[in-house]
């Protein structure tokens, strides 16, 4: 019978924690100042997920029973919160970035992908700030920034937006801090002395 013991030998590095992340936001270069805004976000970002990995399921009768077929994989919006500070830099720059796509006063926008596309990212880290996890979202761009409340009756908080992305795709990378193991499954061994790859 399995005891706890047992059970914290397999919970390698006390568990992945969910407040030990970095965001990482890239900016189109019509954006102005977004390389130091970027690098802002990663302390300003609240909140972010690692993604869902969803294939839709294709339900087809045979004789008054569904049998099931794997459909297509889809990727769902990516929504990060963000802290506002008094600059609103991080909200400015998303702000100009949705308006390149689609100018707030007319219909027109920029309609090359490859100019208002980038590459974001989230880190996972363990206890000591490696690096284990990191998802990277292909093709993404803004497309909801959210209103900020503003509020007598809100006290002792700090402003918060949200911003969801759309991206076409997202890839993986599972490392322990410098690279996968041996066999490049990303499975470490803990010690008195650090982690290492298997």
């Amino acid at each position: 019978m399995a005891n706890i013991a047992e059970f914290k030998a397999q919970l390698l590095g006390g568990g992945a924690r969910a407040n030990q992340f970095r965001v990482e936001l890239t900016f189109p270069t019509f954006v102005t100042a977004g390389a130091a805004v970027g690098l802002q976000a990663q302390f300003l970002c609240k909140a972010a997920q690692l993604p869902a990995s969803l294939i839709e399921n294709i339900p087809v009768q045979y004789r008054g029973r569904a049998v099931n077929f794997a459909g297509e994989k889809t990727f769902q919006p990516w929504t990060v919160s963000i802290y506002n500070d008094t600059t609103f830099n991080i909200r400015n720059a998303m702000e100009k970035w949705s308006n390149g796509i689609q100018n707030n006063a007319a219909t027109t926008g920029i309609t090359n992908p490859l100019q208002y596309q980038a590459d974001l990212q989230v880190h996972q880290f363990d206890r000591n700030g490696a690096i284990v996890k990191t998802y990277r979202f292909i093709d993404a761009y803004p497309t909801l920034v959210a209103p900020i409340q503003v509020d007598y009756e809100q006290v002792n908080q700090i402003e918060m937006f949200d911003v969801e992305f759309h991206y076409n795709y997202w890839i993986s990378q599972t490392s322990t801090g410098s690279g996968t193991g041996a066999f490049g499954v990303g499975v470490a061994v803990n010690t008195p002395i650090g982690t290492f790859p298997i």
